[in-house]
């Protein structure tokens, strides 16, 4: 029976039918890149999974998670910075989470124009519940990759995510 490794998959094809009109361009990139884009799309629907288990969205759980890891409010400011988004966008998440009880806002007693933001215990609950059936679920999805494995791959990922680029 063959293992995972040695079986054609649907890149293996990808590259067969590229090498056939393009035989003179190298398509080994194709090998990491289509995989990893493969591997982000399946990522992709496991954490809205896990988050949808705890009752929450993606995009809740990426602001619950900021204030839960920093363990006090914060500023919009700082989540702003943390999550990416804009700041209407923020403005939008955080009036979505305050009705249903999941952060607490408040102004800030040092700048009337800003507010500060705190993390209630129902939003704990449903964060750290997120979290947990995440990684339970990734856990499962790794378990034919061996921790050696995991770890190579942990650390090849961390050169491609830092995003340099080496120009000629």
């Amino acid at each position: 029976m063959p293992t995972a490794s040695s079986k054609d998959d649907e890149v293996d094809l990808l590259i067969d039918a590229w090498s056939q009109l393009l035989p003179e361009v190298d398509l080994t990139p194709l090998d990491v890149m289509s995989r990893l884009r493969r591997a982000a799309f399946h990522l992709s629907k496991l954490r809205a999974k896990a988050f949808a288990s705890a009752g929450i969205a993606v995009w809740e759980f990426d602001v619950l998670a900021v204030l839960r890891r920093a363990g006090t409010e914060l500023s919009a400011t700082r989540l702003i910075t943390a999550t990416m988004i804009g700041s209407a966008a923020m403005t939008n998440r955080l009036d979505k989470l305050a009705e249903r009880g999941l952060v607490h806002r408040r102004p800030n007693p040092s700048d009337g124009r800003a507010i500060l933001v705190a993390i209630t215990p129902e939003g704990i609950e449903r964060v750290d519940a997120a979290m947990t059936e995440l990684v339970r679920l990734e856990a499962e999805a790794l378990r034919d990759v061996s921790r050696g494995d995991q770890a190579l791959l942990a650390s090849a990922l961390r050169v491609l995510a830092a995003g340099e680029t080496h120009e000629a």
